[in-house]
């Protein structure tokens, strides 16, 4: 039986990560993972090929939409699908051969294979038991779906079908107004799909600004996106290769059907912690089905640990990155930490959305007086010459100290420009702080400068 200081379960972002950082401080390390290839759900069916997708799609719809308007003349390409298929592929593999020499390089042994914990201190994969001092579950999540609703991901399909689709649907149905489901229907709705956005509660993106919320859904149907909000899915009938989408109003109990050649089902994720045996263990759960940790990421079972999907927070690749490295850290002997109020939110959508801190409507049901400094990128120079004035940043500082509480971006490159803000609030900056820090002209993030102005005495292009 061989032995390692610690084993993790996963080899997703959060696995691999806090493997190799495992391993840099000094640590014996293994890595289960089940698939043939490493990266987990992100990199193999979610973050990465997605992200690949929308970089295709927005491309073409710049070829389209705005190569005339700056001389740029010729004829309009058309869509190979398969093509764009394989450039999704080529960037996935690019991916997961990096981990693999990631974890040669870094000396983390790579266990393949689908993992189960017989006892406190074993981890079994196939046939062989290994031993480890420390069990870190980084298993991640997998979709989920509703009553009525049956996934074939060929019809019927979660975000892993809708990344590799036989054809391009001529229409599709997409049930959720997240993240996940506004992403791959921009993709589709710019592939010439009519994409109709069916979403439970009564705004999309739920959870974001209300101000960002409306600008946002403003400017999906402005692309072509059909909404329909506070409609609850009753079921989806496949009959002959086409689906029939069935709902009904909350607001009047109005009942109504969608037709679709797909259906992508949106509405969220739940922890993957199947096969690993944790009900015999006598590992603490959640509510929600989650494994239950304390600060420390240890659950109620000695030795063992979990990060990422499995254990409560928002489901970001990210926050699985920052558990990973603050786990193997405290597994070291060191003081691991994550700054759970200072963890961003990305919509990789045309434009962008970027959130992070406070939301105005949290800040209003907590009774905390603050200010709000807001700029629209119709005032940025560069976002005008790049065709993307639609937006704007808005940043939100407590009235007494002007420290900075949350920030909410909508526009282009959003993911980048939010992070400026978290460096901020992870020092305790004050909205003049980043006032009185120069920003480089002409760039579109010196709209987050006149936001932070726009918190004091004005925004002066505004």
């Amino acid at each position: 039986m061989a032995s390692f200081d610690v084993i993790v379960i996963g080899a997703g972002p959060g696995g691999y990560v806090c493997a190799i950082r495992a391993a840099q401080l000094g640590m014996k390390v293994a890595c289960v993972e089940g698939r043939e290839t490493l990266g987990g759900t992100c990199l193999n069916v979610g973050c990465i090929p997605s992200k690949a997708l929308l970089h295709a799609s927005h491309q073409l719809h710049e070829v389209h939409e705005n190569f005339e308007k700056m001389g740029l003349m010729g004829a309009n390409p058309t869509v190979d699908w398969a093509r764009m298929l394989a450039y999704k592929d080529d960037v996935i593999g690019q991916n997961t051969k990096g981990i693999e020499f990631l974890f040669k390089k870094n000396k983390v042994t790579w266990l393949n294979g689908w993992a189960s914990i017989p006892a406190a201190g074993q981890v079994k994969v196939g046939e062989e038991v290994h031993g480890a001092k420390h069990i870190v579950i980084a298993s991640g999540s997998e979709p989920s779906s509703l009553p009525g609703v049956t996934v074939d991901e060929k019809v019927v399909v979660t975000s892993t079908g809708a990344l590799a689709l036989a054809a391009i649907p001529a229409t599709m149905a997409v049930i959720g107004g997240g993240v996940i489901g506004l992403e791959l229907g921009s993709v589709y709705a710019r592939l010439g799909t009519k994409v109709t956005v069916v979403e439970y509660l009564d705004a999309l993106i739920p959870g974001n600004d209300a101000e960002v919320q409306r600008a946002f859904e403003k400017t999906l149907k402005k692309q072509g996106l059909a909404i329909v909000t506070g409609a609850a899915v009753q079921g989806v009938d496949v009959a002959d290769g086409k689906a029939t989408l069935r709902y009904q109003k909350r607001k009047d109990g109005a009942e109504a059907t969608l037709a679709a050649d797909v259906v992508l089902v949106a509405t969220g994720r739940r922890p993957y912690t199947t096969g690993l045996g944790l009900d015999a263990l006598g590992v603490q759960m959640t509510a929600r089905g989650q494994i239950a940790v304390d600060a420390h990421y240890a659950t109620s079972v000695k030795g063992i640990h979990a990060i990422g999907d499995a254990v409560p927070g928002p489901m970001l690749a990210h926050k699985a990155e920052d558990e990973g490295v603050a786990l193997a850290e405290i597994l070291a002997g060191q003081a691991g930490h994550v700054n759970y109020g200072v963890i961003p939110g990305v919509i990789y959508t045309s434009p962008e959305v970027a959130s992070v801190g406070k939301t105005e409507e949290q800040l209003k049901e907590e009774g905390r007086a603050y200010k709000a400094g807001k700029f629209s990128f119709m005032g940025n120079g560069r976002a005008k010459a790049m065709f993307a004035g639609d937006g704007f940043v808005k940043i939100l500082a407590d009235a007494a100290t002007d420290r900075v509480l949350g920030a909410h971006i909508i526009g282009p490159g959003a993911g980048e420009m939010i992070h400026e803000i978290c460096v901020a609030m992870e020092f305790g900056a004050s909205a003049e702080d980043i006032a009185r820090t120069c920003h480089a002209h002409p760039t579109c993030s010196e709209a987050v400068r006149e936001a932070a102005l726009a918190c004091g005495l004005g925004a002066i292009h505004a």
